[in-house]
């Protein structure tokens, strides 16, 4: 297979920093879509990769699964773009397509492995997958999405993972007028998670350790705010609300948020991956009340168009830092400090 060298930003081991490399992509076939890369969001997921900290990192890793830019190429057989568009790719790049998952647009839960934007297998030129820290990116006209024209275009680009990872399960548990939901922590994904659930017409709370949070958390639309570390505050939210979406990135308890949960109400892990080895969960109130905790992962690419589309109708975007390629390795620092408000954001053209 024909293939183009592109300039990208990796790591090639787990203890080295990002610096830039020359990658290879496949020329465009019958059904791919090639995309210039103008704007790449910062994941800790990319983090976490670079370093291998969840293991299995395939070097060079190339980060990258929040990607916005323009169509510059098209395949003979794609029927959805045609180059000058603004397009988008997310953390998916591929799926089987034939599992129950995929026919029901839940690529996300393929029962064969999808396929990630960066490390994962590339089916065409073999080895693994290369994400978008890089000057472009082909793939599948399935697994591209469309940006409305009347967003602020870097500010997309966190959408593809943080907005996803929070709007899939806002509207699997049906988050809307009437219902309140809750989020833990405030931060990539947090703020999305108040953004669009307030967007959905929900009545929003944010369960914060501090205070500090509180004013920010009501510019993004936070209806209340309760200090958990408050016994008052905690007592008086008991049985409230229907819904909690818990963005926390590392082990913790969770038992008190259980107590804040309604009759039939769930708690949704979002950020933490991995076992509860220190908290041990109650399983009391959970069977008296008839409580789930639940989790879930990004969505499929029919979930993400609408969250794309919802977004470009209300006009939500993510709040960004914008910073140039050459600055990610102190951005990864800033980010293992929350030292970001609420998500980086890579001009492209720095590369």
């Amino acid at each position: 297979m024909s293939t183009i060298t592109v300039k990208a930003y990796g790591a090639e081991s787990t203890t080295a920093d990002l610096k830039e490399l020359n990658i290879e992509r496949r020329e465009v076939t019958a059904k791919d879509v090639e995309i210039e890369i103008l704007y790449c969001g910062v994941c800790h997921s990319d983090l976490h990769t670079a370093r291998n900290d969840w293991g299995g990192s395939l070097y060079p890793v190339v980060p990258g699964h929040e990607i916005v830019g323009r169509i510059t190429n098209v395949g003979s057989e794609v029927s959805k773009f045609k180059v000058g568009d603004l397009a988008a790719v997310g953390c998916m790049v591929d799926s089987c397509g034939h599992c129950d998952s995929c026919k029901h647009d839940l690529e996300q839960y393929c029962q064969n492995g999808f396929t990630g934007t960066y490390n994962g297998k590339d089916k065409h030129l073999g080895g693994h997958t290369f994400g978008g820290y890089s000057q472009k990116v082909v793939v599948d006209e399935h697994f591209v999405l469309s940006v409305p024209e009347n967003l602020e275009l870097a500010a997309v680009a966190p959408l593809l993972c943080a907005g996803i990872t929070t709007w899939s399960p806002l509207r699997h548990w049906n988050a809307g007028p009437g219902s309140k939901v809750a989020v833990v922590g405030l931060g990539g994904l947090g703020h999305m998670a108040i953004k669009l659930a307030k967007g959905l017409g929900a009545e929003v709370t944010l369960f914060s350790r501090t205070p500090g949070k509180t004013d920010d958390a009501r510019q993004l639309g936070a209806d209340h705010v309760v200090i958990s570390t408050d016994d008052s505050q905690m007592n008086a939210v008991k049985g409230k609300f229907d819904l909690i979406i818990d963005t926390v990135p590392y082990e913790h308890d969770i038992n008190p948020y259980m107590q804040t949960l309604s009759l039939n109400g769930t708690l949704v892990l979002v950020g933490f991956v991995g076992e509860f080895q220190e908290t041990e969960v109650s399983t009391r109130p959970m069977i008296f009340q008839r409580r789930s905790v639940a989790g879930s992962l990004i969505g499929g690419i029919a979930e993400t168009q609408e969250l794309l589309d919802f977004c470009g109708k209300h006009n939500i975007v993510s709040d960004i830092e914008l910073i140039k390629m050459q600055d990610i390795n102190n951005a990864y620092e800033r980010m293992l400090k929350s030292d970001v408000k609420y998500r980086f954001v890579i001009d492209m053209q720095s590369l």
